[in-house]
């Protein structure tokens, strides 16, 4: 029933900031931006899903638990919001697989810039039977408006958002069984621990176990993003010529792929950029 990601939620500090450093990232303008409810917002829509920045602003219960949240960092994931075609079949999903989904609401959004309207219908699951991850479920009314691109080499999509997990049986459970999402790898490496892929639309969701010490068993937490880029070796001198801190490009875990880490000007998130090479004529 879920047809896709529809947008991944940071919380920031400063949303000025936050905005500046992810056009800068993404060489792309913010697609739609508003204010209220205790909260600042951007939006960066890219091919695939978008890309919410959320600042608490004034002083409302809402904007405290924000700021809780945030915990003084300058930014932290906060939320995975699905998209699905029908809200009414996926909330009794959730509700017989014991999730607890809120009632369905109707939710309206203004783009503070063109004026323009959105409409969508949401629900939400209790975070704690969602092993602490925030997960909401939309019905869109419409599409957003794509994010327009403002420079060479910018990020085309999310490749796959990451998931840190102590408990892979029962992060499994959650999105495989529970979700409905296609698991499509479940490997495991003394180096780098148990990964395990999600299909959900064209990106994945990866579920990744690394075990710690005195590791919490019951709660997951949202770790990362890697994006999708055409030509690493362009989006890479574009960044260095910004003063973004990157590392060197190397060859990524999944066959096909090459990776760089971005080490600055992502509100302190955990961030890869990720190309796909091309595969060889036969």
């Amino acid at each position: 029933m879920i047809t896709g990601l529809d947008h991944v939620v940071a919380l920031v500090s400063n949303i000025a900031a936050a905005r500046a450093a992810y056009q800068t990232l993404l060489a792309r303008a913010p697609a739609w931006q508003n204010s209220g409810e205790g909260a600042d917002r951007v939006l960066f829509t890219l091919d695939n899903m978008t890309l919410e920045l959320m600042a608490p602003s004034g002083f409302s219960v809402t904007a405290d638990r924000m700021r809780a949240l945030l915990d003084d960092h300058e930014g932290v994931l906060a939320s995975l919001c699905f998209r699905v075609a029908d809200i009414g079949k996926m909330h009794r999903r959730l509700d017989r697989v014991a999730l607890k989904p809120e009632p369905v609401a109707e939710i309206e959004s203004r783009d503070e810039e063109s004026g323009a309207v959105l409409h969508w219908k949401r629900t939400r699951t209790a975070t704690e039977l969602t092993r602490g991850v925030r997960m909401f479920f939309l019905e869109l009314a419409g599409q957003r408006p794509i994010s327009a691109v403002t420079d060479v080499g910018p990020i085309e999509g999310l490749d796959h958002v990451v998931v840190a997990t102590e408990d892979s049986e029962r992060a499994a459970a959650l999105y495989g069984a529970r979700l409905g999402l296609d698991m499509a790898l479940d490997r495991s490496h003394h180096d780098w621990g148990q990964l395990m892929f999600f299909r959900c639309g064209d990106l994945i969701v990866e579920v990744v176990r690394r075990p710690v010490a005195d590791g919490d068993l019951s709660h997951d937490r949202l770790f990362g993003l890697s994006w999708r880029v055409a030509d690493i070796e362009a989006t890479r001198a574009r960044l260095i010529a910004a003063g973004v801190g990157v590392s060197e490009v190397r060859n990524g875990r999944k066959p096909g792929t090459r990776v760089m880490t971005v080490r600055s000007r992502t509100c302190g998130i955990q961030t890869i950029l990720l190309e796909r090479t091309p595969k060889p004529a036969d």
